[in-house]
């Protein structure tokens, strides 16, 4: 008996020699505390690159396929569909993206206004629970914002324009005589049977190729007009993206 608590003394000694130490003075936490910091920010900042990267994309091919469609009166006006639909594409990365993105922001904004806001001007208002939440999400990640509302808010600060540039080339490229015959001739005033003839996609007729563009561009606007519920105080200023 004495020979089995002697082991079992010395097994629990084991195991709790094996498991990491937690900070035993402040020295110790505040050095914990900037190194978790220093982490998330790296993590943030990490995912930011990857927004910006494949905003990057978008802009690129936007500006490329632009050059392509409009520089001869040759090019079909389908390259133009065709860079609304790798813009789309790109959008839905991005979005999921943006959700890891806010994620960690969110982290590392509540350590800066609940921890070192307090330490550079003490108010006295630091609850002892203060990281209560980032400690939960530490144990149970899961995203703050829905994917929807990361499309959402991507759009309505960057995509938009680039959506509104293609559809303003697009609209010049099948409406305008001098885009789509190379005769050099001009006329604004296209009737609308020409439009329709002009829009056509293939087999795909203008009429249809003219009502799925106006309902992309319909979901487009409603994403802009989307009002974001899940926009809290994480993300509250000016300096947030």
């Amino acid at each position: 008996m004495p020979g089995e608590v002697a082991a079992f003394s010395t097994q629990t000694e084991t195991e709790l020699a094996r498991s990491p130490a937690l900070p035993a003075t402040s020295i110790e936490a505040i050095n914990l505390m900037v190194h978790y910091y220093r982490g998330e920010i790296a993590r943030m900042a990490g995912w930011r690159d990857r927004i910006d990267r494949t905003t990057n994309w978008a802009i690129t091919v936007v500006a490329a396929l632009l050059s392509v469609s409009l520089s001869t009166p040759s090019s079909h006006h389908g390259v133009l569909l065709f860079a609304m639909l790798l813009v789309s594409l790109l959008l839905l990365i991005e979005a999921r993206r943006y959700r890891f993105f806010d994620l960690y922001r969110t982290r590392v904004r509540q350590i800066e206004k609940r921890y070192f806001a307090e330490f550079l001007h003490p108010r006295g208002d630091l609850a002892p629970d203060w990281a209560a939440s980032i400690a939960s999400s530490l144990r149970k990640p899961h995203f703050l914002i829905s994917y929807r509302n990361a499309m959402c808010r991507r759009l309505r600060r960057n995509y938009s324009w680039m959506y509104l540039i293609l559809l303003l080339a697009w609209v010049l490229k099948i409406s305008s005589s001098m885009m789509t015959d190379g005769t050099g001739t001009f006329d604004v005033a296209l009737s609308f049977n020409q439009v329709l003839k002009n829009a056509a996609l293939g087999p795909v007729p203008g009429g249809a190729v003219l009502t799925l563009v106006a309902c992309l561009y319909g979901l487009i606007l409603i994403g802009v007009l989307h009002q974001d519920r899940e926009e809290s105080e994480r993300v509250r200023g000016e300096a947030h993206v």
